[in-house]
């Protein structure tokens, strides 16, 4: 059995992991109106940056921090070195209910998703826009029809995209054409039974396996947080599920995985009772942990 050890705790909501220059990256949601933090690997915070109910999180080429704003659609970009966001994209004519996590690839183009339909109102599930952001700003509709797009992974060389697909409990993969054009859209890993958008209920019931947010290891198996159930899986192509790692806090979801640390081995855990809105926004009880695995990150992006 593998020992999770507690690296940081008293958290609303922590989000979109990702480990650079020494340091695990998380956002907060909820925490002072949202946050993001850089922790080392002893958990001392290094570094809080406030942002409103940030998810996903990345860095242009030129060291430009990314983050989405969940609630407003946009994405904001934080200059190198700098104090203040500034808008870099509103992503509102393609993003229908929150915007989610996202992948920032070696050209500088964002990739984001979004949950499809205003889930917190009570509307029925519907596929959703996966976004591309150029460069230059620019919005673009990558692919459609996406159930709940997630967890954004591009694996070397850097002509792959896989992306979660939550709520029809599977990885889907893309080609990327030269100008960021997705093709061959195809399965990478269904994990359990996709049902059909008219069938999903309010507690996602018939959805077997959540996969939230992802990464990726060296042997192409991906580790998926799983947001509607207390065990993450290692889940190898095609979907097979190798190993299954419990949370390490009793009746709570593991939402959230990176690989990272100096080798690459080190799988960081986010935590958390429930994943509804507003959740910890008075009691902080979301954590982070670590657990140390066998197979390294797969040296891709995030």
């Amino acid at each position: 059995m593998r020992e999770a050890a507690k690296l940081l705790g008293e958290g609303s909501f922590f989000e979109g992991p990702r480990w650079r220059d020494g340091l695990w990256w998380v956002s907060d949601f909820y925490t002072d109106g949202g946050r993001i933090l850089a922790v080392d690997p002893g958990g001392a915070i290094e570094r809080v940056i406030p942002l409103e109910q940030p998810s996903g999180i990345g860095w242009l080429p030129n060291g430009d921090l990314l983050g989405v704003v969940r609630t407003r659609g946009e994405l904001r970009r934080l200059p190198a070195g700098g104090e203040e966001w500034e808008l870099y994209a509103d992503l509102g004519e393609l993003s229908r209910g929150e915007a989610n996590d996202m992948c920032v690839d070696a050209e500088g183009r964002a990739w984001v998703g979004n949950f499809g339909y205003d889930l917190y109102a009570g509307e029925p599930a519907r596929g959703a826009t996966l976004i591309r952001v150029d460069p230059d700003g620019s919005v673009h509709a990558a692919a459609e029809d996406l159930h709940f797009p997630n967890a954004i992974i591009i694996p070397p060389p850097g002509d792959t995209l896989l992306v979660a697909e939550t709520i029809a409990a599977r990885i889907t993969a893309f080609d990327i054409g030269p100008g960021g054009e997705l093709g061959n859209r195809r399965v990478y890993a269904q994990i359990a039974p996709s049902p059909p958008l008219a069938e999903i209920d309010a507690e996602y019931t018939k959805v077997g396996y959540g996969p939230d947010g992802c990464t990726l290891d060296a042997e192409g198996c991906v580790w998926a947080g799983n947001s509607l159930g207390t065990e993450i899986a290692r889940i190898a192509p095609g979907g097979e599920i190798l190993e299954t790692l419990p949370s390490p806090v009793p009746d709570h979801a593991i939402y959230a995985v990176q690989l990272g640390g100096p080798d690459g081995r080190t799988l960081l855990l986010c935590v958390a009772p429930d994943w509804r809105l507003g959740m910890g926004s008075e009691e902080p009880l979301a954590s982070l942990y670590t657990v140390e695995v066998e197979v390294p990150h797969h040296g891709g992006l995030p």
